[in-house]
């Protein structure tokens, strides 16, 4: 599940980007509450704000950027992406995976609970109102609990979320969708997936709970992971990085794609560079 992990490189960004961006964000939480309610607005990720850029892109939907207020910016109106049919959608994803993230919190530990309930009722209007989105999350995690009970290794454990995000491409995309689109969705899943169990290493393995690293490499220090196993993780990510390549080569693009580039090219190398290290996750850069 795509919860703070797909981030652009801001050095290498350009400030139409950057605008561009902010203006997706914005856009973005306006849609989750036209879609699942406003309590579903705080559960927003920058994740989500990056599909919205890239499934517009390729399906070939224009971006149409307002002034306009929100219940944040009240008072100065501000750029903001208008509502259309693509963002409701994936207000709905979001308010979904936000809510199933929940759950598996809850029942790994029994925390969670009231956060879980702030999201039940946009849940439950994202489920009536898009049923197949919400229907693609709960057959994939279904499977992707299975795997993990069957304590499956790195590459197959990712399979589930990865087969799960080709299968919203797909929907989402319509008529746009190809095998290049599938593809580039699927190895973006997988790294999501595999880059959150890295993330989670160390704090899984104290815990107990299911990871597929250290159910393949056992438990270790993530710098004892990384000097006895580092050449097999490094090779699992480089193919996933390999893959985003050739299949964005594929795809026919409408728009500018400097920002979906900086982030697939740039972004997400460099969040798994920070994740094999060990290092804190900064703040984006220029918060809105």
């Amino acid at each position: 599940m795509m919860f703070g992990y797909v981030r652009y490189d801001f050095p290498n960004l350009f400030v139409k980007d950057v605008m561009l961006y902010k203006a997706l964000y914005c856009g973005l939480c306006k849609s989750i509450g036209a879609a699942c309610g406003q309590r579903a607005r705080m559960g927003l990720t920058y994740d989500m704000t990056f599909l919205s850029a890239l499934l517009h892109n390729i399906s070939g939907t224009d971006i149409v950027v307002e002034r306009q207020n929100c219940f944040e910016h009240a008072i100065k109106k501000r750029p903001i992406a208008r509502v259309d049919e693509l963002t409701m959608r994936l207000g709905a994803l979001n308010t979904a995976l936000i809510y199933y993230k929940l759950s598996d919190d809850v029942k790994d530990g029994g925390k969670g609970r009231g956060k879980r309930s702030w999201f039940k009722a946009g849940f439950r209007r994202a489920r009536k109102k898009y049923p197949e989105i919400v229907g693609i999350v709960e057959r994939y995690l279904a499977a992707q609990n299975g795997v993990e009970r069957e304590s499956a290794p790195p590459d197959i454990a990712a399979d589930p979320t990865a087969c799960m995000m080709r299968a919203v491409s797909a929907a989402l995309l319509g008529d746009k969708a190809t095998e290049d689109t599938g593809e580039l969705f699927y190895a973006l899943g997988k790294w999501v997936y595999l880059i959150d169990a890295l993330d989670d290493y160390e704090k899984d393995g104290k815990a107990g709970n299911f990871n597929p690293f250290v159910n393949a490499y056992g438990r270790e220090d993530r710098e004892t992971l990384m000097r006895r196993h580092g050449e097999d993780v490094s090779f699992l990510f480089d193919t996933l990085f390999y893959a985003m390549r050739e299949h964005l080569a594929g795809i026919k693009f409408y728009f500018n794609r400097d920002l979906t580039d900086n982030v697939i090219l740039r972004g997400i190398p460099l969040e798994t560079m920070r994740v094999i290290k060990g290092e804190p996750r900064a703040p984006m850069t220029s918060k809105f």
